[in-house]
């Protein structure tokens, strides 16, 4: 979700009035369940995304709006969230929405009580998912009631992961992002972000020891000049070496990856 003009100024104030509500723990949990279902029924109903967008509305009558109808439902902090959202512009109604997931998924995160706990296993969900073709039909099927996807992560999870995960993989299942597998991966980029940090996926034939992941970690931090977190996808494809995808950046030092350049060469 990328804001641009106005919207981008809105998110940047919604999100520091959500910062001072959402300290952590069970406050931000109950903040982030609130956005998430107002981002839900926002996309439902197009006349009540119309009117919290409209600038020829004035602010006092769309925060009232809210008021009426979210006041007895979400947690106090939530409210002010939702007012300092309507009080703002917005360069497309469907911005409001987004944003507020967006600031959801921020919840979550600060919610979470180890965050690098939180990035690792959002990490393995996306590859349970990535491997296991049954399990991700059955996740997207948009046939398929909400409420059973939810019972289905429920009964995959429970006991296993954090309920911050739980929460990011309930999302993931019933909000907006294109696929699973790309709601997963913006969230582990939001927790890192969240967190001041970078996410590094690291591609390996074999496990790295902890020796090996330290010095690794110390390395991209050093050149990225913050935090690095690591998620390890042990991948025999790439024979040896490793190749390292953080943001935009690639660098392939494996095996595979040096016989393909030397094919291109040979082909070229």
């Amino acid at each position: 979700m990328d804001f641009r003009g106005a919207s981008a100024d809105a998110f940047a104030a919604v999100s520091t009035e959500l910062s001072s509500v959402a300290g952590g723990g069970a406050e931000a949990a109950r903040v982030a369940d609130d956005l998430f279902t107002v981002s839900r029924l926002m996309r439902a109903e197009r006349q009540l995304r119309r009117i919290a967008t409209d600038v020829s509305v004035p602010t006092a009558a769309k925060q009232g709006l809210v008021r009426e109808i979210f006041a007895s439902k979400v947690a106090d902090g939530s409210m002010k969230v939702l007012e300092t959202a309507v009080a703002r512009r917005w360069t497309a109604p469907r911005d409001l929405a987004d944003a507020l997931e967006r600031l959801s998924e921020i919840a979550v995160v600060t919610s979470a009580e180890d965050a690098s706990r939180l990035s690792d296993e959002v990490f393995a969900v996306a590859e349970i998912v990535r491997s296991n073709p049954d399990l991700r039909d059955a996740l997207a099927d948009p046939s398929r009631n909400p409420d059973d996807k939810v019972r289905l992560v429920d009964g995959l999870l429970e006991g296993k992961v954090s309920a911050a995960t739980i929460t990011l993989v309930k999302q993931a299942v019933l909000g907006s992002y294109r696929t699973i597998a790309v709601a997963l991966q913006a969230y582990r980029v939001v927790a890192a972000e969240v967190h001041g940090r970078s996410v590094a996926t690291v591609r390996v034939a074999q496990p790295l020891g902890e020796d090996d992941r330290s010095r690794l970690t110390a390395a991209l931090s050093a050149q990225y000049d913050r935090p690095v977190h690591l998620d390890v996808l042990v991948d025999p494809s790439v024979i040896g070496g490793l190749r390292v995808e953080i943001g935009h950046d690639v660098v392939d030092g494996t095996v595979a990856g040096r016989l393909d350049e030397a094919r291109r060469q040979l082909a070229g």
